[in-house]
């Protein structure tokens, strides 16, 4: 569909649902077209970029530092406790050696991320109520809970009334409770999501309404929101967005009070009838896929780069444009990826050996060759960086 026409009549893909006991439920799109096409535009123009990028060289580094990150992200916004790397090795061990809890939760999401890539990549996928209910039964599984029941939806007993939300992020919400009235509008969010695909709305637009209005409804007793991240995720994946829609778990976490505020935020606008009460949130995920996309797109160059240099001394060494020595001290800088004190670099017992019996006016000219050949820098702090990183202000070799 054209840009231009991409957000118009927006007004006839409402969907009002009555259920038994929680009342009228109303699915909208409520967003302002016209502020809206830019931000779509900057992120097409973010993800256009993006894919042109040289991905194939590094998409499985990439991969991995993504699932880590992510499952991080949306782990730690439902009270995880494992860090990012406590994370990365739990994601490593054995599904059937795992004990711990903690452990547990992160190689949960983890397969529930498999899932939905699976799931992303055939065809005819369209989203449904098993696939939400595999992804919770993925999310819950041998996770203690006091009412643990992987895929089962929620059903109130008497007495026992479930609210979501805090003051300090909007209010308390009370979602519906019977179990009958969750199903209904579970189904019909399935539903509306199938009207707003054949309508043409753009996938990054439905990916976050779809988020809203899943938190509203609020379908399980334990892990809604890392379901609704991986839901939202999908769709994304589905329309052909590679990386970002994990990753953007890191920006809900980085703007975690503002993403739990706008949920009822945009609940209580269209429950005073104010027009386009959706956009907050809509424009809220805009934000994060282009602030995510340019991160990733950052992070592949800074990939390539390295590769780039790991040949380029490489090369030097097999050349004998440098020697062994020299090549010692730039591969120790590439394993660090950083900038070094040089003083600090003198002083590691890796560096003291290679001229223990060397003089200083060797190991002066050993580094003046490199900075000569740009395989490393020295800045005016007397840091010395590795070739693929470049600080504002080089020192000159002949300083």
């Amino acid at each position: 569909m054209p840009p231009a026409g991409r957000l118009r009549d927006l007004d006839r893909l409402i969907h009002r649902v009555d259920t038994d006991r929680f009342g009228p439920f109303v699915f909208q799109v409520g967003v302002e077209p016209a502020q809206l096409e830019l931000l779509l535009h900057r992120v097409e123009d973010a993800h256009a970029r993006f894919i042109a990028s040289p991905l194939a060289q590094v998409a499985n580094q990439l991969e991995r530092e993504v699932v880590v990150s992510s499952v991080f992200g949306t782990n730690t916004i439902e009270g995880g406790t494992l860090s990012e790397d406590e994370t990365a090795s739990a994601l490593a061990v054995d599904p059937a050696e795992v004990t711990e809890i903690e452990q547990r939760r992160a190689l949960n999401i983890k397969t529930a991320y498999d899932l939905s890539r699976a799931a992303a990549t055939s065809p005819d996928w369209a989203l449904s109520r098993e696939f939400v209910l595999e992804v919770h039964r993925r999310i819950t599984r041998d996770i203690p809970h006091p009412d643990s029941h992987p895929g089962w939806i929620r059903d109130n007993p008497k007495g026992r009334v479930t609210h979501v939300g805090n003051r300090d992020h909007g209010g308390r919400y009370k979602p519906p409770q019977y179990g009958k009235d969750v199903e209904t509008l579970l189904d019909a969010l399935i539903a509306w999501h199938g009207t707003l695909t054949q309508a043409g709305l753009p996938a990054l637009i439905r990916a976050p309404l779809v988020h809203l209005y899943y938190e509203l409804i609020h379908p399980f007793w334990d892990g809604n929101g890392r379901v609704g991240r991986v839901i939202e995720a999908t769709i994304l994946l589905a329309a052909g967005h590679r990386y970002a829609p994990f990753a953007l778990a890191r920006y809900y976490l980085a703007n975690i009070d503002r993403y739990f505020t706008l949920f009822n935020t945009c609940r209580k606008a269209a429950e005073n009838g104010q027009p386009a009460p959706n956009h907050a949130f809509v424009a809220f995920h805009l934000e994060g896929m282009r602030q995510t996309i340019n991160a990733l797109q950052d992070r592949v160059n800074r990939l390539v780069a390295v590769l780039l240099y790991e040949s380029t001394i490489r090369r030097a060494l097999d050349d004998k444009r440098i020697n062994a020595r020299q090549y010692t001290i730039v591969s120790q800088l590439l394993d660090k990826g950083r900038p070094l004190p040089l003083d600090e670099v003198r002083q590691a017992p890796w560096y003291s050996s290679l001229y223990l019996k060397r003089s200083d006016k060797t190991r002066q000219r050993d580094l003046r060759g490199l900075r000569e050949l740009a395989l490393v820098y020295l800045d005016t702090e007397n840091r010395l960086w590795p070739g693929f990183l470049q600080p504002a202000i080089v020192k000159p070799p002949a300083g």
